[in-house]
């Protein structure tokens, strides 16, 4: 008999009309997926582009392509796999920046049954050796700034591998081949169960793992997006994220193009242009992280008049939503939560503020996403008297996981990763019956009685001071409300003779900050055990390339100033901030002063 515990969204409110259209719309784009195995993006693409030939597809800094020339160019490198004897499963490996060619080359290889490993052009040589290592490739096509770094990497692996510069002589060479849709007798026996990329992760813990994304996943990424977001072919997509994620490379630019809109492809996001860029390209669509809304609601620069008909993104937070939203005009905001190795996602479709998501009862995977209870003292999900997990209750903050599925093309498949040690680390088993097997999100969250999630904390990114849980989200989100602070990156960092980790901010502040006003915020907006204790002043915070915040090299310093450069304060139990000197830390050190 199942322990599975009752699911309360079950009993949540019907969603609002519009919403059910938005569902609707999706389950009937994807319905088809299993019924053609064999129609993968690729040949998805060129019935699209059959239909909308002569019409913008993708544009770039340098180029504009229609329909018609995306296709050709994608044809062109899967006739450069064919011409070189590439088998299917051949791994090749791709270090450039954004452009239409990056889309073109995956989508063409990717057609004839190549896997391309999206290479994050950002890590040092022993790093993309790890990468390349890991996904066995047999060589990488890298544009020049990154050229010099591949081959770096190539002479760190036991075997080197042929590094193919992405210049004039390889293009040339492409441009010799036909860009005709491929002839019968070209096509390979690829379907949807076969894969089709490596995506890493951001490896912001430890070395990049390479999740194993198959052709299935990009047929539903697409068209589900497409499908939930309305696009239609008067869209444009205003995409600048890094077009080695999933998002900036996959949903981005292939799910407007699958609906027959085309794509605005720019190197990077850029505060200062963006909003002049997107009203001179007629983007209707911009694609989001998080953290970029704040930067832009943060900016000086007003919006111009502009098109933007909907915001597709994750990690916007629920204080910068309703500002973000008002300020700039923007209809509507279709905010998800996903990961790429992840077997579930969830979609805050009625655009309910703050929350990353909700399963509709009709949809029935509700039935599968559970919270379930954390041990503090082991990290690990906590387990009752019969050895099972314990589910939350609404309100209450757990780990979210799902069950996996084992029916080929099931909703709860999970692809995992390359590596079969990496893959069985996000398994959990025995979680509400004996034989059933979960995928740890390792992510944190609550859901609310109407059956909205709410993201909570990274696990490890939380941590624990006086017998209490702090989410390092939480006292960010209320920092940054605090006058004069531009951003702020909340960790835990040890102090010695003390029990778990105390709070501390790094800040970056503008002309009218005060230590006084801020330490008068904190106080009314936080408990006590959620205050930071320490607190380091800058004028810049590290980022990820997904411009997450960079927290292990800062819990690492800490609080000693002979580490720190930046001026450091120390928050005593009432008073103001102080200055925080060699002096100070060794009094706290040696526990003279009571935290």
């Amino acid at each position: 008999m199942s322990t599975a515990p009752f699911n309360t969204h079950d009993e949540a409110p019907a969603a609002k009309p519009s919403a059910n259209r938005d569902w609707l719309r999706a389950l009937q784009k994807t319905a088809a997926i299993e019924q053609r195995p064999r129609r993968i993006l690729g040949r998805a693409f060129d019935e699209v582009a059959a239909l909308r030939a002569g019409e913008t597809a993708v544009a770039d800094a340098s180029e504009r392509l229609s329909f018609e020339a995306f296709a050709g160019r994608a044809n062109r490198f899967s006739r450069w796999a064919l011409s070189e004897n590439l088998p299917k499963g051949e791994v090749v490996a791709l270090a450039m920046g954004n452009c239409a060619d990056y889309a073109a080359i995956w989508l063409g290889l990717t057609r004839v049954g190549v896997v391309v490993a999206l290479l994050n052009v950002n890590l040092a040589p022993p790093a993309l050796a790890h990468c390349l290592r890991v996904a066995k490739a047999g060589r990488v096509i890298a544009a020049p700034p990154f050229v010099q770094a591949c081959r770096a990497a190539s002479a760190l692996l036991e075997t080197p591998i042929e590094v193919i510069e992405h210049a004039p002589a390889f293009a040339a060479k492409i441009a010799a081949l036909p860009p005709a849709p491929l002839r019968e007798e070209e096509e390979r026996e690829v379907t949807i169960g076969d894969p089709a990329l490596y995506i890493y992760t951001s490896g912001t813990t430890g070395l990049p793992k390479a999740a194993v994304v198959t052709h299935r996943r990009l047929m539903h990424w697409a068209h589900w997006f497409a499908g939930l977001a309305d696009m239609r072919p008067s869209d444009r997509m205003y995409a600048c994220l890094p077009m080695y994620h999933s998002v900036g490379g996959v949903v981005a630019i292939f799910a407007p193009l699958v609906a027959g809109a085309s794509v605005t492809i720019r190197p990077r996001f850029s505060a200062s242009n963006f909003w002049s860029d997107v009203a001179a390209e007629g983007c209707t669509m911009f694609q989001y992280i998080g953290e970029l809304c704040r930067y832009l609601l943060q900016a000086s620069q007003e919006a111009p008049a502009h098109g933007l008909r909907i915001a597709i993104g994750n990690g916007l937070r629920g204080d910068i939503w309703e500002p973000f939203q008002r300020r700039f005009a923007i209809p509507r905001i279709l905010e998800f939560y996903a990961a790429t190795e992840s077997n579930f996602s969830l979609y805050n479709v009625e655009g309910e503020p703050g929350a990353i998501g909700r399963i509709p009862a009709f949809l029935g995977q509700g039935a599968r996403i559970f919270l379930v209870a954390r041990d503090e003292e082991t990290g690990q999900p906590r387990r009752g008297a019969e050895g099972r997990c314990v589910a939350c209750k609404p309100g209450e903050v757990g780990e979210a996981v799902a069950r996996i599925e084992t029916g080929e093309g099931g909703p709860g498949a999970f692809e995992g990763y390359v590596g079969r040690e990496d893959t069985e680390s996000k398994i959990l088993r025995g979680v509400f019956e004996a034989g059933d097997a979960y995928m740890r999100s390792g992510d944190l969250m609550r859901k609310d009685a109407r059956g909205f999630f709410y993201f909570v904390d990274r696990i490890g990114d939380g941590f624990r001071w006086k017998g209490e849980n702090v989410s390092t989200l939480d006292v960010a989100q209320a920092l940054t409300r605090a006058p004069g602070v531009l951003d702020a990156n909340v960790y835990g960092v040890e102090v010695e003779g003390h029990e778990g980790r105390a709070g501390m901010a790094a800040l970056v502040v503008g002309p009218d900050f005060d230590l006084e006003t801020l330490r008068r915020c904190v106080e009314e907006n936080l408990p006590a055990y959620a205050c930071p204790l320490f607190w380091r002043i800058g004028e810049s915070l590290e980022l990820t390339e997904t411009f997450k915040h960079k927290k292990k090299q800062l819990a690492q310093e800490g609080f000693d100033p002979g580490r720190v450069a930046e001026p450091l304060y120390f928050a005593p139990a009432s008073g103001p901030y102080v200055l925080l000197d060699a002096e100070l830390f060794r009094r706290i050190c040696a526990r003279e002063i009571r935290l």
